[in-house]
């Protein structure tokens, strides 16, 4: 193979040594009057609302605020499908199917059913067990080992729960009579 060489044409123009270059001659401006009148300057700060980065640890405040929106329905409502799908779950509880799966390895009692192409289905009692573990880690901020000894050791855990729920939905009830009031 040849390669070609490129030949470049470059035209200057040559001014002749003989002129000396052209002095820039300088405009005199006129002078501004000063002015004394008070001006408002805007010296206000905005900071932009703190987004929420899409890995690490949430806030707590963040945490809190994710508690208040979870959307798992009463167990009337929830124990009238045999199996939910990962996706169901995930938008119950506002996260990422990967917390979901690792979750699941992390704690014994979540046991979802794979089918063949390896989906979870997860059962009524898969997401309350799930609710329960969601009220450790992200309300009461246990560890993921704290949370394992906290199911281990106690075995009225659920129990406990349940009755902490309840008192959760009588103190809405009563605030929400307050307003009425």
């Amino acid at each position: 193979m040849a390669l070609k060489q490129a030949s470049f044409n470059f035209d200057f123009e040559e001014t002749p040594p003989s002129t000396p270059p052209k002095a820039v001659e300088e405009v005199p401006q006129p002078a501004m009057p000063i002015v004394e009148e008070p001006v408002e300057v805007d010296v206000s700060v905005s900071v932009p609302a703190a987004k929420s980065k899409g890995r690490g640890r949430l806030k707590i405040s963040e945490m809190e605020a994710g508690a208040k929106l979870i959307e798992i329905p009463d167990d009337e409502i929830l124990f009238q499908k045999s199996y939910y799908s990962m996706g169901a779950v995930t938008e119950m509880f506002k996260v990422n199917p990967s917390l979901i799966r690792y979750w699941e390895n992390e704690f014994s009692i979540l046991k979802p059913k794979k089918n063949g192409k390896g989906d979870r289905h997860f059962r009524p009692e898969d997401v309350k067990n799930l609710r329960l573990i969601y009220h450790l880690l992200r309300e009461r901020k246990y560890t993921i080992e704290g949370a394992k000894t906290y199911l281990k050791q106690s075995a009225r855990a659920s129990e406990q729960f349940k009755m902490i729920e309840s008192l959760k939905k009588l103190r809405q009830f009563l605030a929400e009579l307050k307003t009425n009031l």
